[in-house]
């Protein structure tokens, strides 16, 4: 499985970015795909992902402003983010993986990974 994220900008504070992954291979046969971000100097953390066949889940930091969806017969990966603040700022990974309820927020559950694309929010 080979990922490709995109739509990666510099937006202004309240302003909408809408991130894809394109997918080689069959991701969507994991059990789940999502996205992770990563900030200079902090670690890689958990956004949101979709536990197959389409159960969605975020962290609590972009509930309500972030909408992880897919189009399984394009084997793409969507992140609509609106409201957008400051400390959205890092690079986004795509990721696909055998996640479970359990782990699902664990990068480490996740065996392949795009390039990452990235976002840089200005106040």
């Amino acid at each position: 499985v080979q990922l490709q994220a995109s739509g990666g900008g510099l937006v202004q504070a309240g302003a909408s970015l809408r991130l894809s992954c394109a997918a080689s291979g069959r991701p969507f046969s994991s059990t789940a795909v999502g996205w992770f971000r990563q900030a200079p100097g902090k670690e890689r953390e958990f956004v949101a992902a979709i536990r197959l066949p389409g159960t969605p889940y975020y962290a609590d930091s972009v509930k309500g402003r972030f909408t992880i969806s897919r189009n399984s017969a394009k084997n793409t990966l969507f992140l609509q983010m609106n409201s957008l603040k400051p400390e959205d700022t890092a690079i986004y990974y795509c990721a696909a993986g055998n996640a479970i309820v359990s782990n699902i927020h664990n990068r480490y559950a996740y065996s392949s990974w795009g390039q990452g694309t990235e976002v840089t929010v200005s106040s």
